[in-house]
């Protein structure tokens, strides 16, 4: 992993099309801008697991049925 440290208002770059700017800190709580293509999909850490525990529930409920004539 790489560490970095950032002061308010300084930035990462990532690749050519992302970038990450220290918004605000207040005491232990830092506030994240992030500028990225449309098509990046951000979300925080608890919210993506949650989207992975789901995908993996209904891939695996046997309940779900695919339409008539589809496979």
């Amino acid at each position: 992993m790489l560490v970095l440290s950032r002061k308010q208002d300084e930035k990462i770059i990532i690749g050519d099309s992302i970038t990450l700017m220290v918004v605000s800190i207040q005491g232990d709580k830092v506030r994240l801008g992030i500028e990225a293509p449309k098509e990046v999909t951000i979300h925080r850490e608890e919210v993506y697991r949650a989207i992975q525990e789901e995908r993996q529930r209904l891939g695996s409920d046997s309940s779900v049925d695919t339409p008539s004539g589809t496979s």
